[in-house]
Parts: structure tokens; sequence; C-alpha cells
């Protein structure tokens, strides 16, 4: 038998899905590991100090990630090494402790602007950015990423605390976003909503997460219904400047299929009944903490045609009455309700509701 060649073992390897498999594959001799980094599509970095050793003998790499502390050296390495990336995800899985620890020690440094230009240069056919919690990462490597990635679908900024309205101008300017996550981005303003409803995004959007950019209010909010395609739109923990006037406007976003409006405690029946009335196509919707609606806007729901998840945590104005209409809409497979009414509620009732949908306490 001839000696199998690189096209070869390539055709194998296509056939070869686990990890484990492909390492042994790899250990064979230098010639198929050669190969098995030629035909590497993704890779998962923990130790982001080796990069510069192993990362050449990946250049076809379509799926780059890290949740690991990583320097702009490394990222331009990745750059220049992997030009045909369409993935890139940093979101750093660090929770909040540890980051504030981390903030102290002056001497780890984390990717921030540099890095990120380098691979908005280097990767152009990068379609999917996540940079959550990365704080080093500003406007002007937001910029960068929206100029010069003609394809990019899914931004994820979320907690990048540098990201302001001169970043969400840029944004705005792009047609290819359909995804974008701005989570606790505190710097946006009414400012930066108004660039998303008006800018060319406004006609790609299908999911914007703006939950706990607590600078917004009811103004900003109001432009969304501008958004044309938008099917998501997550609110959550925005601050008491959303009122009924915000949310009233949402319910004229007539497409949204997914709406979290969690503890936005100054909305109350009047924009659930809107919602109820305007959003035909709602599949979810999270009311947990909006302590002002009661069962006169949870009743609104009865009659509804696609609601499939009602989220009704730390909501104290609901009775059984209200749950039993509520029941009517025949689409709804899951609601969830605050673990304080489980001693409340009849066993016989938590039985009924369990026939129609899952019930959840939280």
């Amino acid at each position: 038998m001839s000696t199998l060649g690189d096209d070869e073992l390539s055709l194998v390897l296509k056939w070869v899905y686990d990890q484990n498999d492909r390492k042994s594959f790899s250990q064979v001799c230098k010639h198929w590991l050669r190969v098995e980094g030629l035909t590497r599509l993704s890779i998962r970095i923990l130790e982001p100090d080796l990069i510069p050793n192993f990362m050449p003998r990946f250049p076809n790499l379509l799926f780059f990630e890290t949740p690991m502390f990583i320097s702009n050296s490394h990222v331009e390495f990745v750059a220049k090494t992997c030009p045909k990336l369409q993935v890139l995800n940093l979101n750093l899985r660090k929770t909040r402790e540890e980051l504030d620890e981390v903030d102290g020690n002056s001497g780890l440094e984390d990717v921030g602007n540099d890095g990120i230009c380098a691979l908005a240069h280097g990767c152009p056919n990068l379609s999917k950015v996540l940079l959550r919690k990365r704080k080093n990462v500003g406007n002007f490597a937001v910029i960068s990423l929206v100029k010069f990635l003609q394809n990019l679908m899914t931004l994820d900024l979320g907690r990048c605390d540098l990201v302001d309205d001169q970043a969400i101008e840029a944004i705005g300017y792009s047609n290819s976003i359909l995804v974008l996550n701005l989570q606790a981005c505190s710097l946006v303003t009414d400012h930066g909503l108004a660039v998303l409803a008006t800018g060319y995004i406004s006609k790609t959007l299908k999911k914007l997460i703006l939950a706990e950019c607590d600078r917004i209010t009811d103004s900003g909010v109001s432009m969304l219904k501008h958004i044309c395609c938008l099917e998501e739109l997550n609110l959550a923990e925005c601050g008491p400047k959303i009122t009924d006037s915000g949310g009233i406007a949402v319910s004229l976003v007539t497409n949204l299929r997914k709406l979290n409006l969690s503890w936005l405690v100054n909305l109350s029946d009047v924009t659930v009944i809107a919602i109820a009335k305007n959003c035909v196509n709602l599949v979810a919707i999270d009311l947990t903490g909006c302590e002002l609606v009661t069962g006169v806007g949870v009743r609104a729901f009865g009659n509804h045609k696609s609601l499939e998840y009602l989220a009704l945590a730390s909501c104290y104005n609901i009775c059984m009455d209200d749950l039993n209409i509520v029941l009517r809409c025949r689409s709804l497979r899951d609601i969830v309700l605050d673990k304080g009414l489980r001693l409340w509620i009849p066993m016989a009732m938590q039985v009924n509701i369990s026939r129609f949908c899952l019930l959840h306490w939280r």
C-alpha cells in the first residue's frame, strides 16, 4: 500500500470528531501531526502564554476561544497566524470577585484596543465576536471591528465598561449585525439608542441586550420601535427611568418574540396589557420583579395565541383566579411563580397548573 498523502489523511480526519481521537491521530508521527493541525477548525485555549509555541500548527482555524486573560501581543499573534477565523470567543469566565482581585494586580495584562484592532485587520472573515467582561476593550476597538468586518453578525460587548455612545455611533452604520449585546455598558445613553434606531443597523438587528444599562430612559427606549426586524429585547434592571411611557413604545415593536422586562419597578399593568394586545408573535416574557404588575395585566395574556413562557417571580399582586385565566392561553408551556406563593396555592391548584404547563418556582 502506498504512503497516505495529505489529501488522503485529511479525508480520514473529516470522520474523526472526538478530540481525544484526533489527539491520538496527531501522535502517530510528525506527518500526521502536521496534517491534524492543517485540518483543525476550532480550538479552545486555557494557557494563552503558550500560543506562540503551538498556534502556527493551525493556520486554517475558523473558531478560536479562550476564557482566560490574554495579552495584546498574543492576540496579535493569533491574527497573523489564523487569517481565516470566523468566530472569536474571548468571553471571560471570571466572577466579579475574581475580576476585582485581578484589577488590583497591575502586572497582569489583558487584551484591549490594540489586540482587537489587529484581529479586525488580520481576520476579515470574522462574523461573530464575543468580548464579554474584557474591561480594556473600548471605543477604538469597536470602531475597528465595525469598519473592517463587513460580515459581522454577532457582537457581544457585555460588561465592557469603556464602551460608550461613540462606539454605538459606529455600530449604527453596520448593515450586517443581527445580534448586539450591550449588557452593563453603563456609559450608553439615550443618544446611543437613537443611533441604533435610525442607523443602517435598524434594518438588520434582531436581538438587542440592554440589561443593566441604567442611564437609558423612556426617551431612548421609545426609539426602539423603529428597529423593524427586532425579535428579542432585554431591558432587565435598566432602572426606574423606564416607565409605562417606554413600555407602551416597546409594545409597538410588533415582531417581538422574546422580551425581558424584569426588575423595571415602574412598569405597570398598562404596559403589560399593551404588550399582550400588540405583540401577537410574543413567545416569552419575563416580568420578574415588576411589583406594580397585578392580575389585571397578567389576565391580558389569557387569549394570547403564541405565548409559551411567562415569568412572574417577585410579582406579589397576583392571585389564583388570575392564574386560572392565564391558563386559558393554550400555547403556554412554562410559567414561573414566586416561591413565596408555594405555601398559599393549594396543591390541587398546583397539580391543575402542571396539567397545562411546567410550573417553576423562583
